[in-house]
């Protein structure tokens, strides 16, 4: 990977080869802003740069040994951090246990989700977090030489999910790391970082990415057609992820889309021998497609409620989805919005744990009777 595989972002990464080459890059560099902005292509890509033994025109030479092995991510200098999940209540993981999947991952696709990562670990329906035994690992790592003599990194992934006492362990390193060794962070939610630790990193803001940029890029790395790319990119929201995700998923989104449609049309009328068929099909789908289809319906509701302002750039809906708002979203109001978006909520809980989908299904399409009339 180099600097040009990267989505835009082209200020952030001129200015960090700058930083690098000048001998200012900060000892601690947390990329912050919205998932799905390339801030992890960033860290990976400044990572083999770093390491690179001949770097040539602001990009890694791609043929020095320091290269060849960061090609599957396995220099020696080169370390990861990132959250994972018990495997039983006992367990105490580090990232090392799972460096392979991880390894694996990165390779793949720099562009992942939090749900991506997940899915790798087979823990879908669990949180992400560092444990204690995390900070005590990277310890032992910077307490062995560099084996080149020349720069360390250890990129972090997401250090919001480090608990306190991870955290508070991790200072020391901060404050006073080894010689020559850096520590890039990638971070979507910096508020909810320690305060500490925030304190003791330099903020780099990654902002989302311009819709021109993601339709782009869409067009190239996948032959999407450009209009499909271009309203992939609006919904988006400046998330080249999100867009990857909507393109790879687009059949399952007009599946969802039409499901959408018949639940709040019968649902209007009243017909609850029709909805209970209706409810009877959705119980066929997987429960990660019925998870799925559940963040798309509140995603909906969200729209056709701001699509009452008659405000374009509030909305991010593609062209089936605007037409159907254009009679729709008339009933969905103040009075019920936030029924309906907890209603969906509480059907998407009781699925994830393992409710009767028929029951579960049957009772929120009877709900959405009652809402809709509000």
């Amino acid at each position: 990977m180099t600097f040009r595989d990267i989505i835009g972002q082209e200020d952030i990464k001129r200015q960090l080869v700058e930083q690098f080459d000048q001998g200012r890059l900060p000892h601690a560099l947390m990329l912050c802003g919205p998932a799905g902005t390339g801030k992890l292509a960033i860290a990976l890509t400044l990572a083999r740069y770093m390491l690179c033994e001949h770097p040539e025109g602001g990009e890694p030479c791609g043929h020095c040994h320091a290269c060849r092995m960061t090609e599957q991510w396995q220099h020696p200098d080169l370390h990861f951090s990132f959250p994972l999940v018990k495997a039983n209540p006992n367990d105490e993981p580090v990232s090392d246990d799972r460096v392979g999947e991880w390894r694996e991952q990165i390779s793949q696709t720099p562009y992942f989700s939090q749900a991506d990562w997940l899915r790798d670990l087979r823990a879908e329906n669990q949180q992400l977090q560092y444990y204690v035994r995390e900070s005590d690992a990277l310890r032992h790592k910077l307490s062995i030489k560099s084996s080149q003599g020349g720069y360390r990194v250890i990129i972090v992934w997401l250090p919001e999910k480090m608990r306190d006492d991870t955290a508070n362990k991790l200072l020391k390193l901060l404050e006073e790391p080894p010689r020559k060794t850096h520590f890039l962070m990638v971070c979507h939610e910096p508020d909810q970082v320690l305060g500490t630790i925030l304190s003791r990193a330099q903020r780099m803001p990654v902002p989302a990415l311009p819709r021109e940029t993601i339709a782009q890029a869409l067009v190239e790395h996948f032959g999407a057609a450009s209009e499909q790319a271009a309203n992939l990119a609006h919904v988006s929201q400046g998330s080249y992820t999100l867009a990857v995700q909507l393109l790879r998923e687009d059949s399952d989104r007009r599946d969802y889309f039409n499901l959408f449609v018949q639940l709040m049309r019968l649902s209007y009328m009243r017909k609850v021998k029709e909805l209970r068929q209706w409810s009877e099909e959705v119980a066929k789908l997987g429960r990660e497609k019925q998870k799925h289809m559940l963040d798309y319906f509140q995603r909906l509701v969200r729209e056709n409620f701001m699509y009452n302002f008659q405000r374009q750039e509030l909305n991010y809906m593609i062209q089936d989805e605007e037409d159907f708002a254009k009679n729709f979203a008339r009933f969905v109001n103040e009075r019920n919005v936030i029924l309906l978006t907890e209603q969906l909520a509480m059907c998407q809980n009781s699925i994830a744990q393992n409710g009767n989908a028929k029951m579960v299904f049957f009772d929120l399409a009877v709900k959405m009777i009652i809402y809709l009339k509000q």
